[in-house]
């Protein structure tokens, strides 16, 4: 494994002095001891999962599986197993589809059929990754300070396989069946980016056939290492009818240091899945098995998935090779025959997520902690706000509302890529419970030009993702923010276009509040009421930005005010800015806030500068009405001399 920037891990307990390294040969010969001996039901210890309550639960009455059965394929299943992901799921097992009958109860199962099948929600490689490292940032909260995904190499032959490892709390052995069962979650926490318990299973069978996961977990003064097997290979060569993951356990013997075996459902449990352990991961002797351990410090998890995926060309769907520092896909192959505007697009990170994993991390999470890292091939991921990225922002306040219910509320950033209009890239950039569910979503048609360059970036906690996390629950509250995230780009569009070279199509009309008040901010502020009917849409008060066309480049911000509409179509009271501001939290608020305080000195400015004006309108429009009597008198006496000059000339 590459090496990385993370503390070395000892190779030895600090619980006794006895190296872990020492016990290899023991466990060898442990093995051999056990392995002697028959067992009516050695696989009871691998367990499976009930059709019907999605609870994992050990099954001890499953029919027996021989050492022969597992070394060499089962006539079940002659036919390899596919490698290429959309065509796996197509395997003959019509022997081996039956529904168990022991002791006068039938037994439903999860068939294996359904790990791949679940698997395909995933249409989206890089989406499965984010699942795994999901579980990595939940872990922040039990310590983690890293998560790694790099290349490794299978032992066995080679070939490239995935690691993504964390030093997170770990997972004692009831965690870990809780882990690689089904419809499984514990986590309560509300801020939580998992909940449906399914994306350890969806994710790790979506990269790869196989996954083995090893964990280190220490809690009262015991520290435990769980080892579990998710084989999509081993299920279908061997012709299982249902899901079995194989598990072993130890524990440290806190008195002599020494790591013990935990035989929690008797000897032949353990061997019994230690073989197929040994036979069917990457690992072929217990001691390369225990080795896994050793850059885990007293708690953490590792995850490999090996046997990756091949795409339908039959070529592998990551690309290890392009950029040492990456992964990246396959299929996303740039064209090299690219004018200049088109390079620009290419290469901005609005399509580069699309191909690239470490452009795709470093905007997966809206805020990572300090003391977190993200390390992608040895070299950190460093971690990019999306909302710096653009010019002319505006912050704009949204409430949605459901039967006169506020369900929760979400400040908008929205502006111009800095790029505009060089690049052909827009859309909303939605993220839930800091997690980026759509990236550059567009939610109008930019046939026309209209809405080109208008990104936004935007926390919607009060809408639910679905099981990928990949796109949102069409419910009516969802519905609600396309249709506003729609208005919003057509109004900033219409307003703003102007400022990076379009015709401005519609006329900027001036503000309607009134503003009273001190440069502090200490006087109430008056506003004009504002009037909606029901065809009117929850705009909120439109007020136009005048940038100075001598600064073109600098980022000029300002905040607005959404008005929710009433079921009866009428609008609630206007509030202002200042009112929500409070309300928020972290740099959002403190922006607003500070914006705030200028746009109040500004119009102070402002209406000073308006008094000065008038004064001078009137003291010129009586300068103009003197010089224009002046005129007159002076036309009329001109008239007469020109008179009088006629007359001489005639007499």
């Amino acid at each position: 494994m590459r090496l990385v920037d993370v503390k070395a891990v000892k190779s030895e307990l600090d619980l006794g002095g006895c190296k872990i390294l020492q016990q290899h040969e023991h466990h060898e010969a442990q093995l051999a001891h056990l392995g002697g001996q028959e067992s009516e039901n050695t696989s009871s210890n691998a367990f499976s999962t009930t059709g019907q309550s999605g609870i994992s639960m050990l099954d001890q009455s499953q029919s027996p599986i021989d050492d022969k059965s597992l070394s060499s394929t089962s006539p079940l299943c002659p036919a390899p197993l596919c490698r290429q992901f959309w065509k796996a799921g197509d395997y003959d097992d019509a022997l081996a589809s039956k529904t168990r009958i022991q002791n006068n109860k039938s037994h439903m199962h999860v068939h294996p059929k359904f790990l791949h099948s679940n698997a395909t929600s995933h249409k989206w490689a890089f989406g499965a990754v984010a699942e795994l490292l999901d579980n990595s940032i939940d872990e922040i909260q039990n310590g983690a300070t890293f998560v790694i995904v790099d290349k490794i190499s299978d032992p066995r032959d080679d070939s490239p396989a995935l690691l993504i490892q964390d030093d997170g709390g770990g997972m004692d052995p009831d965690a870990m069946r809780c882990c690689m069962s089904f419809g499984f979650s514990d986590k309560k926490s509300k801020s939580a980016i998992g909940q449906y318990g399914n994306g350890f299973k969806t994710g790790t069978m979506r990269l790869g056939a196989d996954v083995i996961v090893f964990s280190k977990h220490m809690a009262d003064r015991t520290l435990t290492q769980s080892i579990g097997l998710l084989s999509y290979t081993y299920l279908t060569k061997t012709g299982s009818d249902r899901i079995v993951v194989p598990m072993v356990d130890y524990e440290t013997d806190m008195s002599t240091g020494k790591l013990q075996p935990l035989l929690r459902y008797g000897r032949e449990h353990f061997s019994s899945n230690l073989s197929i352990l040994l036979q069917w991961s990457p690992f072929s002797t217990l001691k390369e098995l225990l080795k896994q351990f050793d850059d885990i410090e007293s708690h953490g998890t590792k995850v490999i998935i090996y046997n990756l995926w091949f795409s339908d060309d039959g070529s592998l769907e990551f690309d290890f090779e392009t950029d040492p520092e990456d992964i990246r896909l396959c299929h996303f192959n740039k064209s090299e025959t690219l004018n200049a505007r088109m390079s620009i697009s290419e290469e901005h990170i609005g399509n580069q997520f699309r191909y690239s994993l470490r452009v795709y991390l470093s905007i997966l999470y809206l805020r990572v902690p300090q003391n977190f890292t993200i390390i992608l091939r040895g070299k950190i991921v460093q971690h990019h706000n999306l909302a710096n990225d653009l010019k002319f922002v505006e912050f704009i306040l949204y409430k949605p509302q459901t039967g006169g219910t506020v369900e929760g509320q979400v400040i908008t950033t929205i502006g111009f890529l800095k790029e505009a209009p060089r690049v052909n890239i827009h859309g909303f950039n939605v993220y839930h419970k800091n997690r980026l569910i759509l990236p550059f979503w567009q939610v109008v048609s930019y046939t026309d030009s209209r809405g080109r360059g208008v990104v936004g970036v935007l926390e919607a906690n009060f809408v639910e993702p679905t099981h990928n996390k990949q796109d949102f629950e069409k419910t009516s509250l969802f519905q609600k923010l396309e249709n506003r995230l729609k208005e919003m780009t057509w109004e900033y569009w219409d307003y703003h276009c102007g400022l990076i070279g379009y015709q401005v199509k519609k006329k900027i009309r001036a503000p309607i509040a009134q503003h009273n008040s001190t440069c502090d901010g200490s006087k109430n502020v008056k506003h004009e009421p504002i009037k909606l009917s029901k065809n009117s849409s929850p705009v909120g008060v439109k007020r136009p930005l005048h940038y100075s066309s001598q600064e073109p480049d600098r980022v000029h911000e300002k905040t607005r005010v959404v008005l929710d509409i009433n079921e009866d179509g009428s609008n609630k009271a206007f509030q202002p800015a200042t009112s929500d501001v409070n309300q928020l939290n972290g740099r959002e608020a403190t922006v607003l806030m500070e914006e705030n305080n200028k746009l109040h000195a500004k119009c102070s400015e402002h209406a000073k500068m308006e008094e000065t004006l008038h004064q001078q309108v009137s003291l010129l429009r009586r300068e103009l009405e003197e010089a224009q009597c002046e005129y007159a008198r002076m036309l009329a006496e001109l008239e007469s001399l020109d008179a009088i000059k006629k007359e001489e000339s005639v007499v």
